[in-house]
């Protein structure tokens, strides 16, 4: 029953993306987005991920603030940097090492590095965990140290909001890897 609430739901989003992409609600932009949601989903399906942990409402909306906040901060010292009256920041290749169980938190946890200007996410060890960034101002050993304390309370945010230790029950795997929770589809 969950896997078909989830599908209708997919469909429905992607129905009222292409509407809002159209810019008009008619019954034309409606059937027209159901039709191409529903081919895009039969004949492109994504893989299924494996959902691990648990959602804490108040860490997340917590999350959210705090990311919005830093994105307010790091938008006005990209800001002062290129209006100052010195020359360009020297910038870095940065390595950060992310205590992350899941795969899903840690592709959010890059998301959220990446919409932070200042810097982008370059490459990603999966296995090990670490990330490695390229950050805009990396000038004097405060602002390194701001990018390790800045990926430091991410992670921090991301492991409250999801990942607690008293409530990680990862998911089943078999030997190829595959999540045993999910269903298969045969063709």
């Amino acid at each position: 029953m969950r896997w078909l609430a989830l599908r209708l739901w997919m469909l429905i989003w992607l129905m009222l993306v292409w509407v809002l992409l159209w810019g008009s609600f008619s019954p034309a932009n409606v059937i027209g987005g159901f039709a191409i949601a529903l081919v895009v989903t039969v004949l492109l399906p994504l893989p299924p991920v494996p959902v691990e942990g648990r959602v804490h409402p108040l860490s997340l909306a917590y999350l959210i603030v705090r990311v919005a906040w830093a994105l307010v901060q790091s938008s006005t010292q990209i800001a002062w940097l290129t209006i100052r009256p010195t020359g360009p920041p020297i910038t870095a290749v940065l390595r950060a090492h992310l205590n992350l169980k899941s795969d899903l938190v840690l592709a959010l946890a890059v998301n959220i590095m990446n919409v932070i200007p200042g810097s982008i996410v370059l490459e990603i060890d999966q296995e090990r965990r670490m990330v490695y960034v390229h950050v805009i101002d990396a000038s004097t050993e405060k602002a390194v140290s701001k990018f390790y304390r800045q990926a430091a309370w991410v992670e921090r945010l991301l492991i409250r909001a999801f990942e607690r230790d008293e409530e990680w029950r990862p998911a089943a795997h078999d030997e190829a890897g595959h999540d045993g929770n999910a269903e298969v589809e045969r063709a």
